[in-house]
């Protein structure tokens, strides 16, 4: 189900610092793979900048309680799965179950590609509070990346606090960077750059980073968690993460825009943690109060899919997050989980 972005002779980059600064529901599964061209369209070529290494600145899952999920029909006899969830592991080691199911990352990488890692970063805050994706996770998905023949791996997010502290606190700067990825700022409007959103209704424009133009692949790796204007972030909503003008979105039909936004950009792969899962005073959160231990983990190619299989377990029916919904019915994915194959893992 994976789809790559069109090969570019060289990728974003810059030098130092000073010079960052300056600058129906578908009606089968086959008809909506159909549709799952390339992770991002309307790409542009971008001036080279040689980028150094390092960070770049300036530029009960289904079962017990949350047993509603468990519920969805699927196929034990089936090879190749649409979606996969995993329970009772530590993140990495239930990203290699999920990664194995799937064929692994040469489904999804190949060699000498430039690969581009898309967290939830947003907030200063340390990983048990459930604010961002966890760092073992994020460090885990970049060596199979690695492993697969990636030439080299990205990792940023336009946060929502100091960028700094955000890497730093939630650790993902330092398990990126330990990974071999290099880890890069949002916080420069220079580097984004304006698209069209042909499909989109309230959307018809946006100023995305140019690492979402210029990677072969894009891997989206939020975290499960409530919100208090989107009533859960998941998936498609991580993508506000790459965007400049975020303002736009929540002044114009949130969830219209977030949905527009996943008929332009579609990922090769969403992986879903849902370790510490957020359940209330989301998206921040005020303390590890706020929080509760899923242990788990959601992945599929299909950004609507793994919304709605996500939204389930924090006790939401797709059809109840409105994104979810407008995206179903704009054919971005389905929502439809009984026609999918699922490989639910328990460890």
């Amino acid at each position: 189900m994976a789809r790559n972005l069109s090969s570019l002779n060289d990728h974003l980059g810059l030098q130092n610092f000073a010079l960052f600064s300056q600058h129906s529901k578908t009606k089968s599964l086959a008809t909506f793979i159909s549709t799952l061209e390339e992770p991002c369209m309307d790409r542009r070529q971008f001036i080279n900048k040689g980028i150094g290494a390092g960070i770049v600145a300036g530029t009960s899952l289904l079962w017990g309680k949350h047993k509603r999920f468990i519920d969805i029909p699927y196929s034990t006899a089936a090879k190749k799965y649409d979606l996969v969830a995993v329970k009772g592991g530590e993140p990495n080691v239930m990203f290699d179950k999920a990664i194995e199911s799937l064929g692994g990352m040469k489904q999804f990488v190949t060699k000498g590609q430039t690969v581009l890692v898309k967290p939830n970063i947003g907030w200063d805050t340390s990983p048990e509070r459930g604010a961002n994706t966890n760092p073992k996770l994020v460090g885990r998905i970049i060596e199979h990346c690695f492993d697969a023949g990636a030439k080299e791996v990205f990792v940023f997010d336009h946060t929502c606090e100091y960028w700094a502290n955000c890497y730093t606190n939630s650790g993902i700067e330092k398990a990126a960077k330990d990974a071999g990825a290099k880890v890069v700022s949002g916080e420069t409007e220079g580097y984004y750059q304006e698209v069209a959103i042909p499909n989109g209704k309230s959307l018809r424009k946006a100023k995305v980073h140019e690492l979402l133009l210029s990677s072969n692949v894009i891997i989206n790796v939020p975290v499960l968690k409530v919100h208090d204007g989107a009533r859960a972030t998941i998936a498609m909503k991580n993508f506000m993460g790459v965007v400049w003008d975020r303002r736009y979105w929540h002044a114009n039909n949130l969830h219209q825009c977030i949905a527009d936004f996943a008929t332009y950009c579609k990922p090769s792969l969403n992986i879903v943690d849902a370790y510490t899962v957020m359940k209330q005073n989301g998206p921040r959160g005020t303390s590890v109060e706020d929080t509760v231990m899923m242990k788990s983990l959601v992945v599929s190619s299909d950004i609507v899919a793994v919304d709605a299989a996500s939204a389930k377990l924090l006790g939401f029916e797709p059809s109840e997050i409105g994104h979810i919904k407008i995206a179903d019915a704009m054919h971005v994915g389905t929502m439809d989980l009984s026609g999918l194959s699922i490989n639910k893992i328990k460890l």
